[in-house]
């Protein structure tokens, strides 16, 4: 009888590990599967504000010693990419491993588009094909800090730096984008 029980209590113990562990597992996938819409948005949003800033204000600063439109957004895709890739040890886009925001053949409006869009199409591919497995493992670099959260740390820079272009368009007189929460 008692041998009975231990059996039942060890099956049960069993079980309920079994389950929480999957379940853990597919909130983990759910939250990797929203984290790649959370950057496709972001991808649409920030393309809204490069488009909202005319061409010719691209090498705009809001006074001289701060970065222009242009470099502000270089810096967003070379930042992303630089800590995407230090979470994911994938390569990074060649041009974030230059000095690609004082290039000044990438301060125009088309090249400004490519560079950020491509940040934008490595950082969702990192995302959509990284083990959450391996969310947890901490860098080698980076202050020891996990891999999510470096993940979590390039969406925020991200965020940082489309919101501070924000003050680029206004004092041109223009409205910004809108605010895309979903």
């Amino acid at each position: 009888m008692k041998e009975n029980i231990s059996s039942k209590a060890f099956l049960f113990t069993f079980f309920a590990l079994v389950f929480s562990f999957k379940s853990f597992g597919q909130s983990l996938e759910e939250a990797k599967i929203q984290m790649a819409k959370d950057w496709e948005r972001a991808k649409a949003y920030t393309i809204d504000y490069l488009n909202t800033m005319p061409a010719e204000k691209y090498s705009f600063k809001a006074v001289d010693s701060i970065r222009s439109f242009a470099q502000q957004m270089l810096h967003l895709a070379k930042g992303s990419c630089f800590l995407v890739s230090n979470a994911t040890d994938e390569k990074p886009p060649s041009f974030s491993l230059s000095d690609v925001e004082h290039s000044p053949t990438a301060q125009n409006k088309d090249s400004v588009m490519y560079y950020v869009i491509t940040s934008y199409e490595y950082c969702l591919t990192d995302v959509k094909n990284f083990d959450v497995k391996k969310w947890f493992e901490k860098t080698k670099t980076m202050n020891d800090e996990t891999k999510f959260a470096l993940m979590n740390k390039a969406f925020e820079h991200q965020t940082h730096h489309r919101g501070q272009a924000t003050i680029y368009i206004r004092l041109q007189g223009i409205k910004p984008p809108n605010e895309r929460l979903f």
